[in-house]
């Protein structure tokens, strides 16, 4: 009875969540051809529409907009990538929209290059129904506990205690901040789960990865109600699905996504990703002997993403899938590769803690953090100035704060930054 009263006050107050969770679990019954003309008519809806309503959009597409109807569309528009999202963030803004009604969202820049873009309510909300439909595959319904382990904490809820803890209690959801732990963090989150006995888990590969380590090498045995485990933010190896399986004895499923774009793709239950085409267009294309994955959200009327460089890798999968998902399937390449950062009182800090930390520094090109020793972080920054006295200060005091007390950064100006062997810029290195 409590379940069913919770849940129906949660339905309440999100009503434009579930309504459009509702359409997105009516889209995976569709078939095939159907999804397809479904996205086709978006696609071309939505960049029609960021043409006549940004000046952005207006400009750069001014001497291809006649090819709309051209065979090959979209590859005959321009690809927009994060410098222009930077530099003409304004610009891409419809004219018709209140700004003052919006918020600003920040990336860390995975890529090593930090974003800043706006969305409003109904973008969050239909974030929210997408990863819904997701969790869904896993046999999890509406209303079920899920735990989640996040390391950014601009995402954790800094509402009155009270109201956290009732807004907690009627989603049956619970955000635990998870960007730093020791051993003893790592056994009183295992301690959680055992209290707690959510449906699911999620949060970064890393995290969980370490938590089921200590598990496993601890002997704990978790709760049997656990249906899915999901990996999110970041790359997940073959290694740490395993610890993952093993500690939790569930199926782990691997999320795609963005900040900027979310919901891009999510693995089944037999192992293959996804793309969820009536929220995005997804492409991989070859630029110097990479498959660069290019994104278009379908739904962003507020700031249009088109063809837009995520900063990744991967590819188109044909086929069809033994779980019936009408939706098309891709193969994630490298990306999002990330270190963890140890200091030397034995605090291992997840690399989200560092993308934090430049939020709002459009200034910035490129930068990336360098681990050489447990007391000193080096920054490395591509940027055509040098940042004030004031926000090194500021920078310093915050990692200071989160990291170690005797943590020194210490900032190079550098023209370019050394890629990995594998051509992917890493945002956080660890040389220890």
């Amino acid at each position: 009875m409590l379940f069913q009263l919770k849940h129906m006050l949660h339905r309440w107050q999100h009503r434009e969540r579930y309504k459009l969770l509702a359409s997105l679990l009516h889209n995976q019954t569709l078939g095939k051809s159907q999804l397809i003309e479904k996205q086709k008519h978006a696609l071309t809806s939505i960049v029609q529409f960021a043409y006549n309503n940004t000046s952005f959009y207006q400009e750069k597409y001014r001497q291809v907009i006649g090819d709309i109807a051209n065979e090959h569309f979209p590859a005959t528009l321009p690809v927009l990538d994060k410098n222009e999202v930077v530099q003409h963030r304004d610009e891409m803004l419809a004219w018709n929209i209140d700004k003052t009604k919006l918020s600003l969202g920040n990336t860390g820049g995975s890529t090593g290059k930090p974003v800043s873009f706006y969305y409003d309510q109904h973008k969050h909300e239909l974030m929210r129904a997408g990863m819904m439909r997701s969790y869904m595959w896993s046999g999890w319904q509406p209303g079920q506990k899920i735990l989640n382990f996040w390391g950014a904490r601009q995402d954790l809820p800094h509402s009155n205690p009270l109201v956290k803890k009732y807004q907690d209690y009627i989603s049956s959801e619970i955000t635990l901040p998870a960007h730093e732990y020791t051993e003893v963090q790592l056994n009183e989150w295992a301690n959680k789960i055992l209290a707690y006995r959510p449906v699911l888990l999620q949060g970064y590969a890393s995290i969980l990865a370490e938590l089921s380590k200590f598990i496993i090498n601890n002997n704990i045995r978790m709760p049997d109600n656990i249906l899915g485990i999901y990996s999110t933010a970041e790359v997940l190896y073959d290694e740490q699905r395993k610890k993952m399986e093993k500690a939790f004895g569930c199926k782990v499923f691997n999320q795609y996504g963005s900040r900027e774009i979310p919901n891009i793709a999510c693995e089944c239950r037999y192992g293959n990703m996804h793309i969820f085409t009536d929220m995005n267009y997804l492409e991989s294309q070859l630029v110097n002997n990479e498959n660069r994955l290019h994104v278009t959200s379908l739904t962003n009327r507020v700031m249009p993403m088109i063809r837009y460089d995520i900063g990744d890798s991967g590819s188109l999968k044909e086929g069809d899938c033994k779980c019936g998902s009408p939706f098309p399937m891709m193969q994630m390449g490298l990306c999002r590769s990330n270190d963890l950062i140890k200091t030397s009182r034995g605090k291992t800090i997840h690399p989200s803690f560092f993308n934090s930390l430049l939020y709002g520094l459009t200034e910035i090109n490129q930068y990336q953090f360098v681990q050489n020793d447990p007391g000193k972080i080096t920054l490395n920054l591509v940027a055509p100035m040098k940042l004030s006295e004031q926000k090194l200060s500021a920078l310093q005091e915050k990692i200071r704060r989160g990291t170690d007390k005797n943590m020194i950064l210490e900032v190079n100006y550098l023209a370019v930054l050394k890629k990995s062997i594998s051509g992917k810029h890493r945002f956080v290195i660890s040389k220890l």
